[in-house]
């Protein structure tokens, strides 16, 4: 099986195609030796365009191929013929792309939406015919547009997943076991820390009976590990995937494998968080405690209750399944509320 590899940043460089050339041309018909002017403008030249695409997930395709360049318009003919506008270069992007122009460190676009179109870089226009300089004064003018040369610029492409739910948690902890479980994707799991290299994607799906949304996008991160923040292990690269999530959900050894406290294990994922930007404190949470097959993890429970009273808690085991289907139904319930609330902040402020 051959796994295809996992960018979210890059640079590219994309050029927008020139216009075309105006056409000095004369009408020469029988009987009409000197008909005037007759020169076709330039096509107009082709924008480099980013497509928002839902079935698209990272940026690989713009990592070995950085350099784009649109078509350029056609040239002008005779018989007022205007030159053909040149095809545009239409990029796919996956949803949660921002696009940084390096000449300048702005943000000049950010890809949101399925099927949203931004012209990034536009295609020059085509030059005039000589049929655009006949006047009363000079009927039979040699002058032509060149075309004007299209955009062009180099820029940083990072993408930052939109996912209605993050899940975050340290090596082993159980994501991928949990993401497999609970939705159609398909990571690695192994009994050693960093079976996740990159951010998995995965939908969980709802019977038709349940209220609500029937789909929710779920971000499985690499694991963390305690000074992520500062660039160790793998996860530091990966916490920008849960800036945009709704709802995050930050999963626990209970069981406490290799002699570890959950509690502590808690303490140190909150202040990864915090270190990377404080503004992830402020998402709801919910805390899953996994491996409750396992018999230390009740007492473990139950001093990690103690501890943090006021934590919402619930309770599964990837390995048997207990607790998934009302795991899956809490996420559901608690993202319609995020998602209602959202809606309806902009009302309220009106």
């Amino acid at each position: 099986m051959v796994t295809r590899m996992f960018v979210d940043e890059c640079t590219v460089k994309l050029t927008a195609g020139d216009g075309g050339r105006g056409c000095v041309s004369f009408r020469r018909e029988k009987f009409e030796p000197w008909g005037g002017p007759n020169g076709g403008d330039g096509g107009k030249g082709g924008d480099v365009i980013l497509v928002g695409d839902v079935n698209t997930n990272n940026l690989v395709d713009y990592k070995y191929q950085p350099h784009w360049r649109a078509e350029r318009g056609g040239h002008g003919l005779g018989k007022d013929c205007n030159g053909r506008e040149g095809k545009s270069a239409e990029l796919r992007m996956p949803l949660g792309t921002i696009v940084t122009d390096l000449a300048t460190g702005a943000v000049v676009a950010e890809v949101i939406a399925e099927g949203q179109r931004i012209v990034l870089c536009k295609g020059g226009k085509g030059g005039w015919g000589n049929t655009r300089f006949k006047s009363s004064v000079n009927r039979a003018p040699r002058q032509n547009g060149p075309g004007e040369p299209g955009e062009k610029g180099e820029y940083r492409l990072v993408l930052k997943s939109i996912a209605d739910v993050g899940l975050v948690g340290f090596p082993n902890a159980g994501k991928s076991s949990l993401t497999g479980r609970i939705t159609k994707a398909h990571p690695k799991t192994a009994a050693y820390p960093f079976t996740t290299l990159h951010p998995q994607i995965g939908v969980i799906e709802y019977p038709d009976e349940l209220k609500g949304d029937r789909r929710l996008l779920l971000a499985d991160v690499p694991g963390l590990i305690e000074g992520a923040s500062e660039n160790r292990g793998l996860g530091h690269r990966f916490l920008r995937h849960i800036e945009r999530c709704a709802l995050l959900v930050i999963i626990v050894d209970m069981a406490g494998t290799d002699a570890r406290d959950p509690r502590v294990d808690y303490k140190h994922l909150l202040r990864e968080l915090e270190l990377y930007d404080a503004a992830l404190l402020d998402k709801p949470r919910l805390v899953v405690a996994n491996k409750m097959d396992v018999e230390a993890a009740a007492a473990h429970l139950k001093k990690f209750k103690t501890r943090h009273k006021t934590v919402d808690v619930i309770e599964i085991s990837c390995l048997t399944g207990d607790g998934l289907d009302r795991l899956k139904k809490e996420l559901l319930k608690r993202v319609t509320k995020l998602r209602a609330k959202e809606k309806a902040s902009p009302a309220s402020g009106a």
